[in-house]
């Protein structure tokens, strides 16, 4: 079923040659037929037209704005010869014909024929049709007048003209294609959900954080069912006209029916669905909201006899959306498709990596277990780092430290070795770094201790120690978390025992410390003095993140000040277990931190054999 391509109607050639034609007329009747047809008049100086009207040669004068003509006496009173002279302004040439006698007027104005008239009155409407009607053209809908911009945008994808993504072509969410596969076989035979009495869904909501693949799984949905596919944005809906957005919404239930079965795909259905009460106004008349009515009102269009018609749409802010939108009969199904696990990590990372050369050190399993939380476009990237940094470092295949430093170019920035530090800042920072490290290498449920660097990455690290998991964590207990509390505070507490003092490079530890203490009392209840309670308002699923917490409570003066005395205690009881730790590791302490002075890094397992001798503090809680 190709796309045949659009070629200008005839009406619109016609109307253009038309307008050629006319001005053609115009510029010759005005600008060439006076100058080939127009009397030849010999033109002299102005001042020998002045020297003949002195001397009484000049008989009369037409006086005209850009031109004089005068004739000239004859002794037998016959017509003289005719001439014209470029004015100048001078008050006094009135004066000297009157003395000399000559007859003077001025120039009569130019007489025009009823064709020059007609042409000036018909041509600027015509270029005014012509400039409205291109305009109109370009905004996408040909010359079909004011109502070709409220043609949809959607982009067609038919089976045939372009590479037919399958669920082959995705991998990561598994539990996402199974519900869409019974999506398939809706498109495909209908009439088997029909015969009983079933119901046909009509419209399936993916749901995710972004870089998911939920454009890549409507897309898979549109080639395994071999139908054709209308992809559009939300955003694409909205005009500056009001009735813009109503009217293409319109037009792409009308383009899709006549193409069914088919899949319409809005991809951001926020930036047209939000909910109508979230800016405190009812019954608006903006024009997204038209835009949202308009698209309920073709939803509720598709009844049992209607063409097989299904829409797909995909958000990253389930929250926002209008209930009137999720209700059944309209997003009948809503499917999750989350960040994947350690096995789809693996398995999206096996489809891009087929499109680069693999040296034979690469551990794609490895490189799955040191990227949680990863998603699938995250995992594109990471492989396309490693291909870059490979070429780079005139490589002919992507090795195993290729993916190693991407990681890192992911997680922590990109090195500054431009930023210099001085001798007495970059001690700190060592020492900085290995108390995290030190710390952080016995506590359980933080990941292992991969690397400490020295070298500032990214807009604000001056040095980081990377700790990278060893395997997905969906859940941690009250040990882990005061653990992760202490590690962060490690860096601080080794300040404190080797300068006696402390500095602003613990800033962003601190912040992220106290936020993890304030959820562990009011979120989680790990409180033994306020008990089993949630102190923070829950909100629903929000993949879009803004960092701010979630609002708390109505709580009275005696509950908050219980709160914010337990985050102390859990903050400060983390700080003394950082500092008994390195205090009974000081020699330790020392020869890695003066090791790292020396080469700026340390990974590995000359990193693993260092930590190995850490001797846990009995007092502080630790367990190995």
């Amino acid at each position: 079923m190709p796309i045949k391509e659009q070629r200008t109607p005839p009406r619109s050639r016609l109307i253009g040659n038309i307008f050629l034609a006319l001005a053609a007329l115009f510029l010759i009747a005005n600008f060439i037929l006076p100058v080939v047809l127009g009397p030849q008049i010999p033109g002299v100086p102005y001042s020998l037209f002045i020297h003949q009207v002195q001397s009484g040669e000049v008989d009369r004068v037409q006086v005209g704005q850009n031109e004089i003509r005068f004739q000239l006496k004859t002794e037998n009173d016959q017509a003289g010869p005719v001439f014209s002279t470029t004015p100048i302004f001078d008050l006094e040439l009135p004066k000297l014909l009157e003395q000399k006698g000559v007859e003077f007027a001025a120039a009569p104005p130019p007489k025009n024929g009823w064709f020059t008239s007609l042409l000036g009155w018909v041509i600027p409407p015509l270029i005014f049709v012509a400039i409205w009607q291109f305009f109109v053209s370009r905004g996408g809908g040909g010359p079909q007048g004011v109502l070709s911009i409220g043609k949809s945008k959607a982009k067609v994808y038919v089976e045939g003209e372009s590479a037919r993504t399958t669920f082959a072509d995705v991998a990561g969410v598994e539990e996402a294609k199974t519900e869409l596969v019974e999506i398939v076989d809706f498109l495909k035979t209908p009439e088997r959900y029909t015969q009983i009495g079933a119901r046909i869904p009509k419209g399936v909501l993916l749901v995710g954080p972004p870089g998911t693949g939920k454009t890549l799984l409507a897309k898979a949905v549109a080639g395994e069912a071999g139908v054709p596919f209308f992809s559009i944005s939300g955003s694409e809906f909205v005009e500056l006209f009001v009735g813009v957005g109503s009217s293409r919404v319109r037009d792409l239930f009308e383009q899709a029916k006549k193409q069914a079965p088919c899949i319409v795909f809005i991809d951001e259905l926020d930036a047209i669905g939000k909910s109508r009460s979230s800016g405190g106004f009812y019954g608006g008349n903006d024009e997204r909201e038209q835009t949202l009515n308009q698209l309920l009102t073709e939803m509720d269009g598709f009844a049992a006899g209607d063409a097989t018609v299904i829409v797909l749409a995909a958000t990253n802010r389930p929250e926002v959306l209008d209930p009137a939108l999720l209700r059944p009969g309209r997003f009948d199904r809503q499917v999750l498709v989350d960040r994947p696990d350690l096995s789809d990590r693996e398995a999206i990372l096996k489809i891009h990596a087929q499109k680069v050369k693999l040296g034979e050190d690469v551990n794609l399993k490895a490189i799955a277990t040191r990227t949680p939380g990863f998603a699938g476009a995250d995992l594109a990237n990471l492989v396309n780092e490693a291909a870059l940094l490979a070429a780079r470092n005139q490589r002919s295949y992507v090795a195993q430290e290729d993916f190693a430093e991407a990681i890192e170019r992911v997680v922590a920035g990109l090195e500054k070795k431009s930023r210099v530090l001085n001798d007495k800042e970059k001690k700190i920072v060592a020492y900085h770094e290995v108390g995290h490290a030190l710390v952080g290498s016995l506590t359980s449920g933080n990941g292992r201790v991969e690397k400490i660097s020295i070298v500032p990455r990214g807009m604000a690290a001056l040095g980081y120690t990377l700790q990278l998991p060893t395997e997905d964590r969906f859940l941690m207990d009250e040990a882990e978390l005061r653990g992760q509390i202490a590690t962060l505070l490690g860096g601080r507490s080794a300040e404190e025992i080797v300068f006696g003092s402390i500095t602003t490079g613990a800033a962003n530890d601190l912040q992220r410390a106290t936020d993890l203490a304030e959820r562990m009392v009011t979120t989680y209840g790990m409180s033994k003095i306020l008990g089993p309670l949630a102190y923070q308002q829950g909100q629903q699923p929000m993949f879009l993140g803004d960092g701010a917490p979630n609002p708390r409570r109505m709580l009275s003066e005696e509950t908050a000040q219980a709160i914010d005395r337990e985050v102390k205690e859990i903050v400060e009881t983390a700080h003394q277990q950082a500092l008994d730790t390195l205090k009974l590791n000081r020699d330790l302490l020392e020869a890695i931190a003066t090791q790292l002075l020396e080469t700026e890094v340390i990974e590995g397992e000359k990193l693993h054999s260092l930590l190995s001798q850490v001797q846990t503090a009995t007092q502080s809680g630790f367990s190995s």
